[in-house]
Formats: structure tokens, C-alpha cells, sequence
């Protein structure tokens, strides 16, 4: 069946109400990937080319690696 032979008609409308009362529910799966980076930050590290997110991984392990004992994960 195609979009326009769907009948939307039962359906009630969004209100603002109800974007007001609304929550964000992430699986906790994907919940751990959310960081937030400043856009300077991660334009730099897009700048680098090729796979930016692997790069600020790989960086952050060898920062908790250098950290040693003090902040066991």
C-alpha cells in the first residue's frame, strides 16, 4: 500500500501539550555512543580525514591508559 492510501484519520493531532509531556527513550545500547563534543572540537577531528570517530576513541583509551591505576574502568 502506498503513503497517500493510508487513512490517518483516527489518529489524533500533535499538539504542542504533547510535545511538551514527550520523552527521548534511547535503547540503552545506543545510550552509551552519546557524547557531547564542542563543534570546534569535532570539526578538528573531522579535519583529520578518514575515520574521525575511531581517532577520538583511540585517543581517549591511550589518555585512560596513561592514567594508569587511578581511573580503572
Amino acid at each position: 500500500m502506498d503513503d497517500e492510501r493510508i487513512d490517518y484519520s483516527d489518529i489524533p493531532p500533535l499538539t504542542e501539550e504533547f510535545f511538551e509531556k514527550a520523552t527521548l527513550r534511547v535503547p540503552a545500547s545506543q545510550a552509551q555512543q552519546f557524547v557531547q563534543i564542542e563543534p570546534d572540537v569535532l570539526k578538528c577531528f573531522q579535519a583529520q580525514g578518514g575515520e574521525y570517530k575511531a581517532l577520538i576513541n583511540s585517543i581517549l583509551r591511550h589518555y585512560i591508559e596513561s592514567q594508569g591505576e587511578q581511573s580503572a574502568v
